[in-house]
Order: C-alpha cells, then structure tokens, then sequence
C-alpha cells in the first residue's frame, strides 16, 4: 500500500495539461514532425509567452539558443555516442532540460506528466507509471531501459552511456548518481562501458554513488552516502565507502526463490564490456599497486578484495 495521498488540482487545468500532452505525444509521433522546430516553438511559447519568429526578430541570442540544433551537449563530444541515435533524442532532452527551470517543470502535476511522455521517445524502453521528478541529468538518455512504477527523484545523474537498467518498482532518491563507464587511472582517454543493472524493488538512497558494471539485486538497498563498487545481493542492505553488505531484509527467502527473481547477481548473465575508444581496444589491465613498506595494507588487502567482491 503507497504512503502517498492522492491530491486533486482544478479541473480546468487538468483538462488544458491532460489536452497538451495528448496533443505532444501525438506530433512525436508524427513522423513528418521535425523535432528541433517542435521544440523551440514550444519553449518560445512556454518560457516566454511569444512565438518564435518574433522572439527571433526581438531577441535573436535568446531565440537560437531554445533551437537544439545551435546548443551541444557534453555527450556529443564522446567517442561512444552514438550520433545518430543522440540527434533523434538531442531536441527532446533539451525540452525535458528547459522545461525542468520553469514553473510547469517545477509543478509535478504537470512536469512529471510531461517527463513520462517524453521518456517514451527517449529511452530505449519504459514501463507504465514512470515518475520522475525535476532537474535529473542523463548522458545520453537512449541506453536507458525503465520498468514499470519506477521512480526517480531530484538532481540524479543518470550516466547511461554504458547503459542502465532500472527494473520494476526502483526507487532512486535524491542526489543519487549511476554511472555506466570507467576511465583506466594511467590513461583517462581508456574508457571503458558496463551496464549497470538495478533490480526489481531496489532502494538506491539519498546521494549514493553506484560505479559502472554494479548489480543490486532484486529487493536490496545501498544507504544513504554509500558507494557501491560491486554488487549486492537480493534483499542485502550495503553501507559505507566502499560499500559491503552488512544486515539482509528479513523476507519469505523461500517464496521469493520459488517466485523468481527479475536480477540476482549470483546468476545474472552480463552484459560484455566494450570499450569507448578505437584507441584503446584490449581490456584495461590493473594499474594500480600498494604503497611500498605498508605492511599492515599488504596483510589486509586479500580480505579487503574479498569483501568487495561479495559487495
């Protein structure tokens, strides 16, 4: 049962959104819709209260800038973009981006509507009921796979360059960061691409960090400033820097087994590494070693290996 209360707002306004997202999902999928245009004439409108040819002739520097085709994204300057792909979803990030400063992208009866249209021409797939709330960054929006009745929350960066998963039911709280790639420590232009899965029912909590190629389970949590660097299993709660799994939910282990699970990192099949740049194409090496004559981190470092890789 949710813990939420259900809030009504003026009909007519209801109405007048209801018609408005209609009508934007209809012109998306429109194929003769020439998304830059759409996008522009509709921040022109929505930010300032005019059409576009006359912002153009009264504000010209203003005007080029609501046009996605005169505005980069950081993504557009990586070797692992997929230009082709990130030019179709380009226009509508910049809305989603825009749309989140003003007033309607601050109103979650409005703004969280208009983010579930949009994602559907975005991602690669989404479920029903996707919630997500203002101002959440992602690198290139297209190698994002959502579920149903997921939500995220403020100010999360979603690097799904490499790719992420976010399964049935994922709750992400504020401040959260996922990312998808690696740079090898010797050489930073040596990128490296892991899908990062989250699973059914996971709890990713307030500014927790999940490095590129982590697995939480079905039903796991990573606690609030936690970073995760591995995996954790289904029902496991991980804590702490590097994170490690220290107490487990308290569940029906039989019938979840008997039920299955959508993501067990025990026995989920993964997805291959690929590197980012033609540059570097074998698999990074380790690169890293212990500090000289630091005997008691040489004796510690199998144990501190271990529990790592058991998250």
């Amino acid at each position: 049962m949710t813990w939420l209360k259900p809030i009504s707002i003026d009909e007519h306004a209801q109405s007048s959104y209801a018609a408005y997202f209609e009508e934007l999902e209809a012109r998306l999928q429109d194929p003769a819709t020439v998304r830059p245009e759409l996008v522009r004439d509709t921040l022109a409108l929505a930010l300032h209260g005019r059409p576009y040819s006359v912002l153009l002739a009264d504000s010209p520097l203003l005007a080029l800038n609501l046009d996605s085709r005169n505005i980069t994204f950081e993504a557009e300057y990586y070797m692992a973009t997929d230009q082709e792909r990130f030019q179709r979803v380009k226009p509508l990030l910049w809305l989603w981006k825009s749309m989140d400063l003003s007033p309607m992208g601050q109103n979650p009866v409005f703004g969280i509507p208009l983010r579930r249209v949009l994602a559907g021409f975005i991602f690669n797939s989404v479920g029903r009921d996707f919630k997500c709330w203002q101002n959440v960054e992602f690198s290139v929006g297209y190698n994002m796979d959502v579920g149903n009745d997921v939500v995220v929350h403020r100010n999360v960066l979603l690097d799904d360059i490499g790719g992420i998963e976010l399964h049935d039911n994922a709750s992400v709280s504020d401040y959260v960061n996922i990312y998808s790639h690696t740079h090898s420590v010797l050489e930073g232009p040596d990128v490296t691409l892991r899908r990062t899965v989250i699973g059914k029912g996971a709890r990713l909590t307030y500014h927790s960090t999940i490095l590129a190629g982590s697995v939480v389970s079905d039903d796991a949590m990573l606690a609030t400033h936690a970073l995760l660097r591995g995996d954790i299993p289904p029902h496991g709660i991980a804590m702490g820097l590097p994170a490690r799994v220290t107490r487990m939910k308290i569940r029906d282990a039989q019938a979840d087994e008997a039920a299955g699970y959508d993501v067990d990192s025990a026995h989920l099949v993964r997805v291959p590494d690929r590197k980012a740049n033609p540059q570097f194409p074998d698999p990074t090496p380790n690169q890293t070693r212990l500090p000289d004559g630091d005997a008691a981190l040489e004796a510690r470092a199998p144990r501190m290996e271990a529990a790592l890789r058991k998250g």
